[in-house]
């Protein structure tokens, strides 16, 4: 089996890994070097470091399209993508034999889209999972190979959830690929009801208002959120970013007002209160929520809305 490879982020990397046992993976398409932290210098993203790991070709265009020629003329069998980050023309999907076969982290047609994880822990989901799928030119409409359903742990955050999600899907690669491309395995038609939509995530999605958000809300999104772009909110004027959070049952402070009580750093919501366990406030470290009180001389804080 002769194959390409499309994939960005972490979560694409045992994919990649799982394909490299099972084919001659003739190319890795990653998208380009982005800028970040301070410094501003490009940092390559985490599948073309796995590939040069994996001493695989790679290739970084601005747009997908602009490989097309390339990929025709490699004769690929088979394009495997993972999180790759950008819509796919038709003209590229019909270049290998095979088509293209995409590892998504939802049972689609639920959370079709680009944030399948965060999306299923803020609606509250209890059960997701990993399709294996044809891409066609819709977002994520194509027919299904296999489905694995998981649950989704009560605490568990987006990072976790999604690095777990990324091992399962290894694993139905490995399963389901070959016999795909051998003409062993017919793909089925998606349910036409249930579909849902996973926007890409925002910036402001992940701003906490504990005078308006209830407990729940207030608790996934500190999950959904982590590890980016991190849950926030403002309290005495200063951006505070919330990286672990848990219901508790006793009431708390009023909406809004974070105190110390009984060992506990409390966020008072409209319907009860919220254990914060780890912050990190404006251009500081992370750290436990005890620390960042102690650090206050205990003295309680408000929460005060954002400018703009």
């Amino acid at each position: 089996m002769r194959a390409v490879f499309y994939g960005t982020p972490v979560e694409a990397v045992p994919s990649l890994r799982a394909l490299v046992q099972m084919a001659e993976v003739a190319l890795v398409t990653t998208r380009p070097d982005k800028a970040r932290g301070r410094s501003g210098r490009p940092q390559a993203p985490p599948v073309k470091e796995a590939a040069a790991a994996l001493g695989l070709p790679v290739s970084q265009p601005g747009r997908a399209a602009q490989d097309l020629e390339r990929l025709r003329s490699l004769a690929v069998d088979v394009a495997v993508v993972v999180a790759y980050g950008q819509i796919l023309p038709s003209e590229l999907l019909e270049a290998p034999r095979c088509g293209f076969v995409n590892v998504h982290f939802s049972l689609l047609p639920r959370w079709r889209g680009a944030s399948p994880v965060v999306r299923a822990i803020l609606a509250g989901d209890e059960l997701t999972g990993v399709t294996l799928m044809q891409l066609d030119a819709g977002m994520d409409t194509g027919p299904v190979l296999a489905m694995h359903p998981t649950g989704v742990g009560p605490e568990e955050t987006a990072g976790e959830l999604a690095a777990r999600l990324a091992e399962i899907g290894a694993a139905m690669l490995a399963a389901h690929l070959p016999a795909y491309v051998a003409g062993e395995v017919a793909p089925r038609p998606q349910p036409a009801a249930g579909v849902t939509a996973a926007a890409r995530v925002r910036a402001e999605e992940a701003f906490v208002d504990p005078t308006r958000h209830r407990c729940e809300a207030v608790v996934r999104a500190v999950r959904a959120f982590d590890p980016k772009p991190g849950a926030w909110t403002e309290l005495d004027g200063v951006r505070l970013k919330l990286w672990g959070a848990r219901a508790v049952e006793n009431p708390g402070p009023e909406p809004g007002r974070v105190e110390a009580v009984e060992g506990k750093v409390l966020l008072g919501v409209p319907d009860g209160a919220v254990e914060l366990l780890e912050v990190q406030p404006e251009g500081r470290r992370r750290m436990t929520a005890g620390e960042w009180m102690r650090g206050r001389r205990l003295q309680p804080a408000r929460f005060t809305p954002p400018e703009g």
